[in-house]
């Protein structure tokens, strides 16, 4: 069966879910940007992965974009919410207001269309917003995406879980299971706070894998120790595993930093000290690599690269940037060189177009992953990357 869906958000989560769904079934993009919609409709991607820009040059989609609410919004048999939920800190929570406009927005038009949230929200978001509406048509669905792979992951999901246990919960996972390529996979049914608990302790656990990795590597570097026969000896365990442990200049991005300290703030009146070591380590992480490299006496710093990934033009929150902001604030010049950047300056530094350039003015050259461009000004290049992967 064919469903009508419309999804809010042309983000990593909206964009990738959009290319899933339009394989099978007639798929409305929204969005409130005008660029956004425009390059959907131009059958470009508003993200950067090369698997949806093959699907959206190479397959038969039925996707097509607005920012029309009626349009989007009416007739619909499903609408997933992708919004951002940005992390508020003095609100000590996410900021879930683009998510609460959109249902308020879709229960203005008359339908009976089932609600799924896929913006990461609090434990207790979706009961209370069910509650609040005086319905049970509002599902939470965590996505489990990683940037770049956005869309693969969709086709091959490692698991499928629905907050909610009502006849459309399981016909959504039906849709998700039969997009993709993997028809055997795992799928769960709770009660939404309990998915949404399982989203931000998933995080929380990659943000505690790289945090340890990071803190081995703060030793082994204090030390004078060979970072990479500790952590493949430690890896080889089988209980540990030799995956997930590449040292790098702290968590980051959109997900990992924003997740931890919602699921903290979750923790009130419950006690806890994992949780907020977790954060607390990734700050002490960023400290110890920028007193590191003061410690080289450069004049000008080189920022190689903005992004936390390969593969990625997400550079939000990335950890690189924490590291840039405390080498700024002991006075030292920083220069950037960062492809995706069209403006002079970031953040009061010089923003450099020419490669060459770059490498030439910096004294040493700090990148989180190492690349091929620096191998001929290796003797320049600072970096915890010991395994060459993301």
């Amino acid at each position: 069966m064919q469903y009508k869906i419309t999804i809010v958000g042309a983000g990593y989560v909206g964009m990738s879910l959009s290319v899933l769904l339009a394989q099978n079934h007639n798929v409305i993009l929204f969005d409130i940007n005008q660029e956004k919609v425009k390059q959907v409709k131009e059958n470009k991607s508003t993200i950067q992965d090369p698997l949806i820009d093959n699907y959206l040059k190479n397959q038969s989609l039925d996707l097509s974009s607005t920012s029309d609410k009626n349009k989007a919004f009416t007739g619909r048999d499903f609408i997933i919410i992708a919004t951002p939920t940005n992390y508020d800190e003095k609100k000590n929570s996410f900021d879930t207001s683009s998510v609460e406009q959109t249902i308020e927005n879709i229960f203005k038009v008359k339908n009976d269309s089932s609600i799924i949230i896929k913006s990461t929200v609090p434990v207790g978001f979706t009961k209370g917003i069910n509650n609040l509406y005086d319905t049970n048509k509002i599902i939470f669905s965590p996505e489990f995406l990683r940037e770049g792979q956005a869309l693969y992951d969709n086709l091959f999901p490692s698991r499928i879980i629905l907050g909610g246990t009502c006849k459309k919960a399981r016909v959504f996972a039906e849709i998700l299971k039969s997009c993709s390529q993997n028809p055997k996979v795992e799928t769960l049914f709770m009660r939404s706070s309990e998915a949404e608990a399982v989203k931000l302790f998933a995080n929380t656990f990659l943000a505690l894998r790289v945090a340890y990795f990071n803190e081995l590597d703060s030793y082994t570097l204090a030390k004078d120790l060979d970072t990479l026969n500790i952590i493949k000896g430690v890896s080889l365990d089988p209980r540990i595993g030799d995956f997930y442990n590449n040292p790098s200049f702290g968590y980051g991005g959109y997900c990992l930093p924003k997740d931890t300290k919602q699921l903290l703030a979750n923790y009130d009146n419950v006690p806890q000290n994992l949780i907020q070591a977790i954060i607390s380590a990734n700050q002490t992480r960023k400290d110890f690599i920028a007193d590191t490299i003061l410690s080289y006496n450069p004049k000008i710093v080189g920022i190689y690269k903005l992004a936390m990934k390969e593969g990625s033009d997400n550079f939000r929150f990335s950890s690189i940037q924490g590291v840039m902001k405390r080498i700024k604030a002991k006075g030292l010049k920083i220069i950037l060189y960062e492809p995706s950047l069209n403006q002079k300056t970031f953040f009061n530094s010089k923003v450099i177009q020419s490669l060459e350039e770059f490498k030439r003015k910096s004294d040493i050259i700090i990148t989180n992953r190492n690349s091929k461009e620096l191998l001929d000004v290796d003797e320049k290049v600072f970096t915890r990357d010991i395994f060459g992967t993301n």
